[in-house]
């Protein structure tokens, strides 16, 4: 040895001891896994060796429980350069350009530490993005919290947003877009995920492959500390009351050094030094460097006493399952070395060599010049469990009988009660702690005045739209009509804007898979995803499994949540929930059928949840895709003034989004909005106004009659409903088919409900 010091002898010897069934038992490796480790290994594996299988074998590095239905996903349509399998995917934007992006989850993090967990899991998604080469322009987030009733939730909610905006405010990129829910099924473990978006020349987009043998491996960024070990473990296992103790798993931050990291990184990306690059994400150097050798069908020999590092006496096996945040790890071309090294001195980052890549297929690891790892690499990437999880059809949900509730005697209380719940009321208090307009690209943020952000393409007249989607009550009531509605919505919303919707990543958030019950709703919100993207031509090109989300036994709502990125050719022609004008007509495009299952008025006016909800809206996707065309040529024609698209509350809460919005009256007139064929006398004015049919948007127009020729020729449902109105006190107003005055709610009262419902609570005054 080297080094004969006692500290390094102990830490060697601990490191070579062999392991048992037992100790990988308690790195959550089953008996199944074990077999197969000790069989592809050839003996059992020592410290260093079972912690390395540990986390590349868990449900958040290899998705052993969803991969072979994430097949399922299509990945690829005309504009598609790079799908699912680097780290991010990559969209063709025109003009020699592309649009990288991915979304991830930091939920078990967030629950522990939400200020530190929430902030790396933005630093976290950058990574993902500016590792290909592209600057990051744009973050989103969706975000799910407990009931606002529960101890935890207020704390948590403060935690989560100050870390997303202290982490993206400091690093210098806009949080434009985003969506917060609150429920009980999230009060023992909320869902944080992040989204980032980043533009690169096609001709200078980097991959985690490409490494050859020979060459140096450079690791730049900030030393390696002992935060974050067994983060990847901690987040393929269910949480139990009392798991704050997992506080020394959560990374801390630090977003200043992320900003210099983005930048050395470009930089040196421009000089074409770098042969594959791949950031420090779950699993720390252990992910990093397996990734990179598998994709490029190598070896890798490490030296882990040059890796920097924060604290003394660190192990191989710390080493290697810190996940350290702003860490990257790279393979230079031969004799780029001194070159890089004077890049990230410049900007006063660590960057050493720490090893080469061989030819052998193992990979191996000394520290204090003894060999504490030597594992072949394929076994650890390709030849993962790949399990068939056994399943039951979720069951289906009798309808919802309207007939068994009284109709209100105030629709006014009604659309007040809806606009002010937690779900549906104004989370300006959340996006107002967030820089949207850093860079000075944001045309529109969606959390402001749209159902999808706009951002420039820096330098040119095109923009991207961009939006995060999930409406877990509908997944619930049935994952593949609720898995296609997911995906249905982030294409509306999308069109609404006047993109033409590209492509999405996503972010499948269940419970433990090994429950049948729970692996129903898994593959059946992947088949009904699945049927939505081939039909839209809206592929998978990323994203991220997060499983295991339950407390003592209690799974989440499913939760796949959807990011959607679309392309506008020309930012002139857009369109935003403001802009209505005085004298304009209401016309709703898409057929209302009165459907009110797994509703927000069935939730929050009637009180019903689980069964009793009954099933959510179908989803016809032939409509959506004629409906949204039909929108984008209004927008792109200049038609209309506003646009929003139907879902949560029906049209009535659309309505009131665009007179809040805008700052208008609305007029709405029930004869015009139930479908042509059905039978007035059959329905409430609840179905006119709540109902949340699929496929259907709000326009405000100038010129109706244009619009509804332009309709009849398209072959598109379309009904004036009312108009804007403007008056000493704006009101939204609703006559039913009678003439009969049901609903005269004044805007500055709703605005008061409806935006003030956060602060007052964030003030513990709700």
């Amino acid at each position: 040895m080297t080094d004969t010091s006692d500290l390094a002898n102990r830490i060697v010897s601990a490191m070579q001891a062999e392991q048992s069934q037992t100790d990988a038992a308690g790195h959550g490796i089953n008996a199944e896994e074990w077999d197969r480790l000790v069989t592809r290994l050839g003996r059992c594996p020592n410290l260093v060796e079972l912690g390395i299988y540990s986390v590349m074998w868990s449900e958040h590095c290899s998705y052993k429980s969803s991969r072979r239905h994430l097949s399922k996903f299509p990945t690829k349509n005309a504009r598609v350069i790079q799908g699912p399998g680097e780290n991010a995917g990559v969209i063709d934007i025109g003009d020699g350009q592309a649009a990288i992006f991915k979304m991830e989850s930091h939920n078990h993090p967030s629950y522990i530490e939400p200020y530190q967990g929430a902030a790396t899991g933005v630093g976290g998604i950058l990574r993902d993005v500016f590792t290909m080469g592209a600057r990051p322009i744009a973050l989103v987030n969706a975000l799910r919290f407990g009931d606002p009733s529960h101890p935890k939730t207020r704390s948590l909610v403060a935690g989560v947003v100050a870390g997303i905006g202290g982490y993206g405010n400091c690093v210098g990129v806009p949080t434009v877009a985003g969506e917060t829910q609150f429920d009980e099924g999230y009060n023992g473990n909320i869902l944080v995920n992040a989204m980032a978006v980043g533009l690169a020349d096609q001709d200078k987009i980097f991959y985690a492959r490409g490494a050859t043998p020979g060459n140096q491996i450079f690791y730049v960024g900030s030393k390696t500390g002992r935060d974050g070990i067994h983060g990847a473990t901690m987040a393929s296992a269910e949480f139990s009351e009392g798991d704050e103790e997992k506080r020394p798993t959560v990374q801390v931050g630090d977003p200043f050094t992320e900003k210099l990291l983005i930048e050395a990184c470009l930089e040196l990306m421009a000089t074409d030094a770098i042969q594959a690059i791949q950031d420090m994400g779950a699993a720390g150097l252990t992910s990093s460097s397996v990734e990179m050798a598998d994709k490029g069908g190598i070896g890798i020999e490490m030296d882990l006493d040059k890796v920097p590092q924060r604290e003394t006496g660190m192990t191989a096996y710390e080493i290697m399952l810190s996940e350290s945040q702003e860490r990257m790890l790279m393979v230079l071309k031969p004799g780029k070395e001194d070159l890089a090294k004077a890049i990230f001195e410049k900007y006063d980052l660590d960057a050493e060599v720490i090893g080469m890549t061989t030819d052998t297929g193992h990979m191996v690891l000394k520290q204090f010049g003894e060999v504490v790892c030597d594992i072949p690499v394929a076994p650890l990437a390709e030849d993962a469990p790949n399990y068939d999880r056994p399943w039951v059809e979720p069951k289906a949900r009798a309808p919802l009988d309207l007939s068994k509730y009284p109709e209100p005697e105030d629709y006014g209380e009604v659309l007040l009660k809806l606009m002010s719940s937690p779900d549906m009321a104004s989370k300006r208090w959340i996006w107002e702690q967030y820089d949207r307009h850093v860079m000075g690209d944001t045309v529109d943020s969606s959390q402001s005045m749209g159902d999808a952000a706009i951002v420039r393409i820096h330098g040119t007249n095109k923009a991207l739209a961009i939006c995060s989607d999930c409406n877990p009550h509908y997944v619930a009531a049935d994952p593949f009509e609720g898995g296609k509605a997911v995906v249905a919505e982030a294409y509306r919303n999308l069109s609404s804007v006047g993109a033409t919707p590209i492509a999405i990543t996503d972010n499948l958030n269940f419970g433990n898979p090994e429950k049948p019950a729970t692996m129903g709703y898994i593959v059946k919100a992947i088949e009904g995803m699945a049927e939505a993207c081939r039909t839209l031509d809206f592929p998978v090109v990323s994203g991220n499994v997060s499983l295991y989300n339950e407390t003592d036994g209690k799974a989440i709502p499913p939760t796949p949540v959807v990011g959607g990125v679309g392309l506008i050719e020309d930012v002139s022609k857009v369109a935003t929930l403001k802009g209505a004008q005085p004298g304009d007509v209401l016309i709703l495009i898409g057929e209302t059928r009165g459907h009110l299952g797994a509703s927000l008025y069935a939730r929050e006016w009637l009180g019903l949840k689980g069964e009793e909800l009954g099933p959510p809206p179908p989803v016809d996707l032939a409509t959506e895709v004629k409906n949204a065309a039909f929108v984008h040529k209004l927008i792109e024609d200049g038609l209309v003034n506003a646009v929003h698209d139907v879902s949560d509350g029906g049209i009535a809460c659309a309505a009131a989004d665009m007179a809040l919005t805008s700052g208008i009256g609305v007029f709405l007139h029930g004869d015009q909005i139930l479908s042509k064929g059905e039978d007035p006398a059959l329905y409430s004015e609840v179905w006119h106004l709540f109902a949340e049919d699929c496929g259907r948007f709000v326009v405000s127009v100038s010129d109706a009659e244009t619009v509804l020729d332009a309709a009849e020729a398209s072959d598109v449902f379309v009904a004036c409903v009312g108009n804007v109105e403007v008056g000493a006190e704006a009101k939204i107003t609703f006559w039913n088919d009678g003439d009969e005055e049901l609903l005269a709610l004044p805007v500055d009262t709703l605005r008061e409900a409806h935006e003030g419902w956060l602060p007052r609570y964030m003030k513990g005054e709700n």
